[in-house]
């Protein structure tokens, strides 16, 4: 997934707007020396978007010996060195900020989603993101919240149904959202409806709804919503969760959980890019 041309083009805008026409700190010091520089975890997280590291400083200066001890999905430890750049001076301080900004957001993304999991708590639910993702980083961020042990949603508007409440507010209803979109979409494609109130599931389940979302439900009201529905198809929890209250769905049988907070509500890890010599 991270050889798309859209990853090389997200890190060539990435690099543009940090150097623009020139590093004049580093040009100025005209410094044409060899180093070596070491990426130190600051605190625990599960590491992501080494990779990308690995573009952003190769995209400046190919010569550039880009190494990490450790890959995506696991820990460093905590002050510890994880990873190395190796070349020209300037060059890696051209690249230090680009590189350390998409190793922090993804990594912090990735742990975010670990321990949503751990806090649930319950194997056989899996837990989704959404599409509520910094714009052009989708990509990234879908792909940290996997490494994290999450499950990917849709990705965008083309490759999956999701008839929303606007959706169903506009076409009538939720038969004839169902059917208009059947009726011109491929078999093969799931469809999903998303509900608000009982009334709304039944109709999804009449309408023979593949996926339904139970949309910002109450806990008291999750279990009616399941028996209505039974095995007819399959059941997403949508709104409102946090790791303060996912615990509380594990009890529901239910094969999905999808949350915003994976990725809008993230926060970066904190990691170093220190000097380490002169080579």
């Amino acid at each position: 997934m991270l050889t798309s041309k859209l990853i090389d083009d997200l890190i060539e805008i990435a690099l543009r707007e940090d150097i623009g026409h020139g590093d004049i700190t580093s040009n100025a010091i005209e410094n044409d020396s060899q180093a070596v520089f070491n990426f130190i975890a600051k605190e625990e997280f599960i590491l992501c978007g080494t990779l990308i590291a690995q573009k952003v400083f190769k995209k400046i200066d190919p010569s550039l010996e880009v190494e990490f001890s450790i890959n995506d999905g696991e820990m460093p430890k905590m002050n510890k060195i994880f990873g190395t750049v190796k070349g020209k001076t300037t060059s890696i301080l051209k690249g230090e900020r680009t590189a350390l900004n998409f190793l922090q957001e993804l990594s912090g993304i990735a742990t975010n989603t670990q321990k949503f999991i751990k806090k649930l708590n319950s194997p056989g639910i899996k837990i989704l993101d959404t599409r509520k993702t910094t714009p052009g980083h989708r990509i990234l961020q879908k792909y940290a919240v996997k490494i994290g042990g999450g499950f990917n949603h849709r990705f965008g508007l083309y490759d999956g149904v999701m008839l929303k409440d606007n959706h169903i507010d506009t076409a009538g209803g939720i038969k004839k959202a169902v059917e208009k979109v059947r009726n011109n979409i491929p078999s093969t494609i799931k469809i999903e409806v998303e509900t608000r109130t009982f009334d709304e599931v039944k109709a999804a389940v009449d309408a023979g709804a593949d996926i339904i979302m139970l949309d910002n439900f109450k806990t008291e009201d999750i279990k009616k919503a399941c028996e209505i529905i039974g095995k007819k198809a399959k059941i997403e929890i949508s709104g409102g969760i946090n790791l303060n209250n996912i615990c509380n769905y594990s009890e529901f049988d239910i094969d999905y959980i999808s949350i915003g907070a994976l990725t809008h509500q993230a926060q970066s890890v904190d990691i170093s890019l220190k000097f380490g010599g002169i080579l």
